[in-house]
């Protein structure tokens, strides 16, 4: 069954997207793409009023969360109301420690392949699982800020798995509008940048969403080439994008998922910025209006 993990402390109060700044990235969406011009690209819906026709709250009108910061609106009443999110903080914090367990082959399409991984870290020894969980509870808040109803794969950062076949069953079964699943690759030193994995046709797997997927990774890319200062990755992909036939986390999915590799953990420049609280602040509004605006197409 899905799992929604609690947000834990919050370095900051919780905002709820701008529903401005969304509308205009919902228009871009349909202009050319970062690096290039995608024919993919549907009409962008229409921007959805807000409180007072658009922007913020007055202070007052805001529901107070229990620590005193300031919450979004519950699920269910914010422009993305209706719409339900998966986000898969890859790896575990225990995963080290549990080889057999993580060893253990699984379905992961026509093929099988091992449960999970450890994951990779900086040089500095800030590990990728960390990282994935930290990024995607700020993400989660700022969906949740807006109505959606977000869940994650996994409750805390101090366990095994679960397995890749497990983490897409859980977007399955909450039949999530859209997936996304949080890492940082592990790649040469001398490489940096970001790119967005999607889903190629895989037969008796992947047919339906395959086409849903790329938009949905391309959404995310452009907001996230916009937002995080971190470019392409100029050592794999093709200007961010990734297609990949051989992940079971995609393979099994029988909805709209995608994986973002946010930078190289193994590069000093993108480490610097991973490690970084306050840009991870920054990373997460960006993928969330790339995750939103995907959400308001559909």
């Amino acid at each position: 069954m899905p799992v929604s993990a609690p947000p834990g402390p919050r370095s900051r109060a919780t905002r709820a997207l701008s529903l401005t700044s969304l509308a205009l990235l919902l228009t871009a969406a349909c202009a050319a793409s970062p690096g290039g011009t995608s024919s993919g690209d549907p009409t962008a819906a229409p921007p959805l009023p807000g409180p007072q026709d658009g922007g913020d709250p007055p202070a007052g009108d805001r529901d107070t969360a229990p620590d005193g910061g300031s919450d979004g609106p519950p699920a269910g009443e914010g422009p993305l109301g209706t719409r339900v999110v998966v986000i898969d903080p890859g790896h575990n914090g225990g995963n080290a420690s549990a080889a057999s367990e993580i060893n253990e082959f699984v379905p992961a399409g026509p093929a099988e392949k091992a449960c999970d991984t450890v994951g990779a870290e900086t040089n500095d020894g800030y590990p990728e699982h960390e990282f994935n969980w930290e990024l995607s509870l700020l993400v989660k808040e700022r969906l949740e800020a807006d109505g959606a109803t977000v869940f994650l794969t996994r409750e805390d950062n101090g366990g095994v798995g679960p397995c890749i076949d497990e983490r897409a069953e859980i977007g399955n079964e909450a039949e999530a509008d859209a997936a996304l699943s949080i890492h940082a690759d592990g790649g040469p030193e001398s490489g940096r940048g970001f790119h967005v994995i999607m889903p190629g046709e895989v037969e008796g797997f992947t047919e339906d969403i395959v086409e849903p997927s790329q938009l949905l990774a391309e959404d995310i890319r452009r907001a996230y080439l916009e937002g995080s200062d971190i470019p392409y990755a100029d050592y794999l992909a093709d200007e961010g994008l990734d297609e990949r036939t051989d992940l079971g986390g995609l393979n099994m999915s029988t909805v709209p998922k995608v994986f973002l590799e946010a930078g190289n953990m193994r590069n000093p420049e993108d480490a610097a910025l991973l490690s970084d609280p306050a840009w991870r602040e920054r990373a997460a509004d960006s993928i969330a209006r790339g995750m939103a605006a995907y959400l308001m197409r559909r």
